[in-house]
């Protein structure tokens, strides 16, 4: 069978640190795990170069893998070391604005949200990427029509980079072009966050004026990751105008407004928020209710970027793999480019009146 992230991170567990009684994994200092067959390689985090526990941390990592995973493992002379200086260098010094898409809860079209917004963005003449960091559930290779494509590696230096996948204008990386689509993911918390920080960290993203981040639904690992990994320069909240949607938004805001977190809220998307037949195109019919994320957004004073209807071609265009963006002219495109606009404005004022965010910082013990 072949060896997993998983199984490296469960045999380090087994490995303490020194004078603690945590073990290294739960401190966080286990980073870039890459496994080419039986060839494991990972880099270790310390708070300073010249640790004298350096060289028996990684002689204890080489031989809890090989007591755990066996010896044919090609472990030794493969992990390197970092400090946490190294690890707080600019990360995507490219990248003008790193945009989170969150929502409170699943099922209210985040990703279609998110897909559509990058490449509606992409339509003003703006540099766009867009990474899925919907870990276990990724749908954004299916969006694109992308599902089957497998992203290039490039070598920079000595270390091997990831180059995104292009189209409609947006650079994208997900993790389902790297698993099988039909295979589940199991994964520890660890893992996935690792797995992102990947897609975000060893990648050549280049220059962009605007990176997303398509984030699971709710509150997880994943967006702790994300703010401890890049400073986001704020956060755009997708909702339905149902009420149980409506609930889970506060969280989602009050999440990244928190004091320790700090990243401005940009704005909310109220998706489906009306559904109009194409035989009757006056006619609006509020299936979820009405003006639902409009009034949260007055409520929470934040604003309101847009309202996109349920639109037939919208789900369509998802399945296969053209987003209703592409098409200006069309009602679904043209919301989601007014939407782009509104997004872009925000961002600007947001960076004219506020300072830049700052990323989140755990203190180890």
């Amino acid at each position: 069978m072949a060896l997993q992230p998983k199984d490296i991170l469960d045999a380090l567990r087994q490995v303490n640190m020194p004078g603690s009684e945590q073990n290294i994994v739960s401190l966080d200092m286990v980073q870039e795990i890459r496994i080419e067959g039986k060839k494991v390689s990972f880099t270790l985090v310390f708070q300073k170069s010249n640790d004298p526990n350096i060289p028996v941390v990684k002689s204890l990592c080489v031989q809890a893998i090989w007591k755990q995973l066996g010896r044919d493992v090609e472990i030794a002379g493969n992990i390197s070391t970092r400090t946490l200086h190294d690890m707080q260098r600019p990360i995507l010094p490219g990248v003008k604005n790193i945009i989170a898409v969150a929502s409170g809860k699943g099922g209210v079209g985040k990703s279609t949200c998110a897909v559509n917004l990058a490449v509606a963005i992409a339509q003003t003449g703006a540099t766009v990427g867009l990474i899925d960091a919907d870990i276990f559930g990724p749908s954004i290779p299916i969006m694109f029509g992308e599902e089957f494509t497998k992203p290039m590696g490039e070598k920079v230096g000595n270390r091997d980079m990831i180059l995104p996948v292009e189209k409609y204008g947006v650079k994208l990386l997900s993790i389902g072009f790297f698993v099988n689509p039909e295979d589940a993911l199991v994964w520890r918390g660890p893992m996935a966050s690792n797995a992102l920080k990947q897609l975000i960290v060893d990648a050549q993203w280049g220059a962009l004026d605007y990176l997303l981040i398509d984030l699971p639904p709710g509150t997880s690992d994943i967006h702790l990751t994300l703010m401890q990994t890049v400073p986001v320069t704020g956060a755009v909240i997708v909702t339905t105008p149902q009420d149980v949607a409506l609930a889970d938004v506060i969280k989602g805001v009050n999440m990244f407004k928190g004091k320790s977190v700090d990243v401005p809220v940009l704005g909310i998307i109220e998706n489906m928020a009306w559904f109009t037949p194409e035989e009757l195109p006056d006619n609006k019919y509020y299936i979820f209710g009405r003006d639902g994320g409009k009034k949260m957004a007055e409520k929470l004073n934040i604003p309101l970027l847009g309202q996109v209807p349920i639109v037939q071609s919208i789900r369509e265009g998802g399945d296969d793999g053209k987003p209703a963006a592409i098409d200006l002219n069309s009602v679904s495109g043209k919301a989601f480019f007014d939407i782009a606009v509104k997004t872009i404005q925000q961002i600007e004022e947001r960076n004219q009146t506020l300072e830049p965010t700052q990323k989140i910082h755990i203190t180890r013990k």
